[in-house]
Order: structure tokens, then C-alpha cells, then sequence
């Protein structure tokens, strides 16, 4: 490429910007009801004093799962699963195998002995994949209130022959209680370079994390309403962080595995 068609990277940033709030906003607007209905099903949840299991089965779904546990600013009913298969730190082409494996999520969840009183959240960007559709088919057969976070529109627009697939060829926005759509477009990354045929810069941990900490806001916003004060996480790096944090962590440590 010549030095006079140098390629624009701060209009590419400026591009990759204006994408994420788009879709961000979009979320914000359009998926106001089930973000609310399932902020109203948390709040109940905690109300009661009882976890919000989170899991997000596959590679970087990880991610979502940790965005929203042991955070600054988190709740502390949040109970992430953070199981070894699909974490990339074993491997990332071992996390894919993983989590096209049928019957993984299943173990997951059985081992996670959850039950008719409790909530999941399952967090996967595209919403099919073998380990996260097995986790929810599981996990409604124990009775679990289930929430799902992923995109609709890339589910609808993936064949139902990839290789990534449940073999019954389900999407995740199909089974949960309620769905919360992301909006993460086909193949997730959303800039586009001249000359290059591959698009570039995924958005979709991005908007897994806006999703899940809209839903957070309006779950605490709920407690308040109530006339609860939920205990939060501070930040242990901040000034009276870990004795603000003391406070609690014997309430919680036998409840939540991960911590």
C-alpha cells in the first residue's frame, strides 16, 4: 500500500465507537421490558436472600460471567460458575472443542446442584453452542428460572449445521424464561478496513457487559425502591474497600463457590 493511501486508523477507533454505542443504545431502548422483568425476578431474588447464579459457557462469554461477580460496585448475591472447560486459559482451541461438546453443560449444571429455587443467567454471544444449549435444557428440567443474554440476530443467522451447534438445533433465546438480546451482529466484529476482506474489533463483550450491568442497575434500583440496601462490592483497591467488604464475606463465602 502506497504512503498516500495510508489507512485512516483514528476514524477506524472513531467507527468502532460510534458501532458499540449504537448497539449499546440499542439495548438500552429496545430491550427495556425484559431487562426489567428479569431486574424485577433478581430483585425478589436477593430480596429473599438467595444467590443469582451466572454462567457463560464458551470462550470469551467467560468474560460476562466475571464482568458482574466479586466487582467493584457488584452484588454480592451474584454466584459466578466458572468452570475450567471453556476457560481460554486452558487452551483456546480446547475451549472451542469444549463447548461444542454435547452433555458438558449438563455436568456443569448438575454438578452446580441447582434447583427449583434458584435463577441462572447464561451468557453466550451467539446463544447456540452445544455446552450452553445443554446447560439450559438442564437447567429447566430442575425447575431453575432461567435468564438468557445473547444475540437473537446472530443465533437466527447461523446455520443450523455449524459445527457449533446443539444437535437439536436450538437457540438459547428460545429456551430461557426471558431473553435479553444483545444485538451482536453476525460474525462480531463490526470494523471494516478498505482492502481487507475480513472485518475487524468484536463487539460482543462489550455488549454482554452493558447488558449485565443494566441489569444490575435496575435490580438495585428495584431493592431501593423497597426500602433495601443490598450489600455491594467495594473496590479492595480503594481506600476502606476490604473492611467495607469484611462486613459481609462471612455471609457469603460457604454460599458462593467461587469465592
Amino acid at each position: 500500500m502506497s504512503e498516500a493511501a495510508t489507512i485512516d486508523a483514528d476514524a477506524l477507533c472513531a467507527g468502532y465507537l460510534s458501532a458499540s454505542h449504537d448497539i449499546m443504545s440499542r439495548i438500552l431502548t429496545e430491550e427495556r421490558d425484559p431487562l426489567d422483568r428479569a431486574a424485577a425476578r433478581l430483585a425478589d431474588q436477593i430480596e429473599a436472600d438467595r444467590l443469582v447464579h451466572i454462567f457463560g459457557p464458551g470462550g470469551h462469554s467467560n468474560l460476562a460471567s466475571q464482568e458482574v461477580f466479586f466487582r467493584a460496585g457488584g452484588l454480592m448475591h451474584m454466584s459466578a460458575i466458572l468452570d475450567e472447560g471453556t476457560l481460554l486459559s486452558n487452551g483456546a482451541l480446547r475451549s472451542m472443542a469444549i463447548e461444542r461438546t454435547p452433555g458438558y453443560g449438563k455436568i456443569v449444571i448438575s454438578d452446580h446442584r441447582l434447583g427449583d429455587t434458584d435463577i441462572l443467567i447464561l451468557v453466550n454471544a451467539y446463544g447456540i453452542n452445544a455446552a450452553l444449549i445443554d446447560a439450559a435444557l438442564e437447567a429447566r428440567r430442575r425447575g431453575v428460572f432461567l435468564i438468557g443474554v445473547s444475540s437473537k440476530t446472530h443465533a437466527a443467522n447461523t446455520s443450523p449445521d455449524h459445527p457449533a451447534r446443539h444437535p437439536t438445533k436450538q437457540n438459547l433465546h428460545d429456551i430461557a424464561d426471558i431473553a435479553i438480546d444483545t444485538k451482536v451482529p453476525i460474525g462480531d466484529a463490526v470494523v471494516r478496513i478498505p482492502g481487507m476482506g475480513d472485518n475487524i474489533a468484536a463487539i460482543s463483550t462489550f455488549a454482554n457487559a452493558f447488558t449485565l450491568n443494566c441489569l444490575v442497575i435496575r435490580t438495585v434500583a428495584k431493592l431501593v425502591d423497597r426500602g433495601l440496601e443490598p450489600p455491594v462490592w467495594r473496590s479492595g483497591n480503594a481506600p476502606g474497600g476490604d473492611e467495607a467488604n469484611a462486613r459481609f464475606i462471612a455471609r457469603f463465602q460457604d454460599r458462593v463457590r467461587a469465592l
